[in-house]
């Protein structure tokens, strides 16, 4: 029996949404595959017996602290031992199971996989990925969004190497088209960060590199599969992309392909690099946004993703 953990403790709406999300992702998952809830007994046990839930389809593993979201990241990971998300990566690092998602702090999931799971040997840094809506009805792949706002060259080819494999495994592209962010198209253009970059990746055998892409050509589904770039870079256009929804929700104009941009639509990111699957969901997730990441987390631990990374590496 494979396991997922749940963090019912992290995010704005926990542990109400979080619970509720849990129950709905449930539904779909297959029957050798579970959920194990950590956080207050007493709250997720209420709110299950309120739902109609059958107790004994979850397993609860209670927590007595909350990593907030005010929280310094690496203090508390290590002052807050019986916190939900401290709780969740000792259960992952001791393979008591098999994923590990949370809505809570950000910077507390990322210090807890480098203190606890650690990241694959070979592997510089790990990164985010953010997913890159389509209007074709496909998404591509960003990374870095915003773990190492400040990269080298060998990092940004190791993040290449990462994407061809998400890409490949996780939305199934057979031969992905890996491009490099930059301010111009032809080869010489950028930064001296992107022209040593591009000149590493080039000629490289790893992936299928098709040289840089502007910024108007993100949205672009002929142009690239993956797209790579530094953590500061990749966040602020995740950042941006995120209130399309929110400028054409305000402004009560229905969009299919903006809708797309929703956040709670796919739920959460993993963390790439780290030898066990970590997703890390938003902050403000409802239900819904729930449900997709673990789901997400799901789709992660079948596809033996973590297994092929270090496959790679090795």
């Amino acid at each position: 029996m494979r396991k997922i953990g749940i963090d019912i403790m992290g995010g704005d709406n926990a542990p109400e949404a979080t619970t509720l999300g849990a129950i709905d992702a449930l539904k779909s998952l297959p029957d050798d595959m579970s959920l194990v809830l950590i956080g207050d007994q007493k709250a997720i046990t209420e709110i299950l017996v309120r739902e109609h839930q059958n107790l004994d389809d979850f397993e609860i593993v209670p927590s007595t602290e909350v990593i907030t979201m005010r929280d310094h990241p690496a203090k508390a990971f290590v002052k807050k031992p019986n916190s939900s998300i401290a709780i969740g990566f000792k259960l992952l690092m001791t393979k008591k199971i098999d994923g590990f998602a949370s809505a809570g702090n950000t910077g507390a999931m990322l210090a807890g996989s480098m203190y606890t799971v650690k990241q694959v040997p070979g592997i510089i840094r790990p990164c985010l990925i953010g997913p890159i809506p389509r209007p074709n009805g496909s998404f591509g792949i960003m990374l870095d969004v915003g773990l190492n706002p400040d990269c080298k060259p060998d990092i940004l080819y190791q993040y290449a190497i990462l994407g061809d494999l998400y890409s490949k495994h996780i939305y199934k592209v057979d031969k992905p088209n890996v491009a490099l962010l930059n301010l111009g198209s032809e080869e010489g253009k950028g930064s001296l960060l992107t022209k040593a970059t591009h000149e590493l990746m080039k000629d490289s055998t790893d992936f299928n590199f098709v040289g840089n892409i502007e910024g108007n050509d993100i949205f672009n589904p002929d142009k690239s599969d993956v797209i790579i770039t530094d953590g500061f870079t990749g966040n602020v256009v995740l950042k941006l992309t995120e209130s399309y929804f929110d400028i054409f929700k305000s402004r009560k104009i229905e969009d299919e392909f903006i809708n797309r941009f929703n956040p709670h639509e796919y739920g959460g990111t993993p963390v790439l690099g780290v030898n066990a699957p970590v997703i890390v969901g938003h902050g403000a997730s409802n239900a819904h946004a729930i449900e997709n990441m673990i789901l997400h987390t799901k789709s992660v631990i079948e596809a033996e993703l973590t297994e092929k990374i270090k496959e790679a590496f090795n």
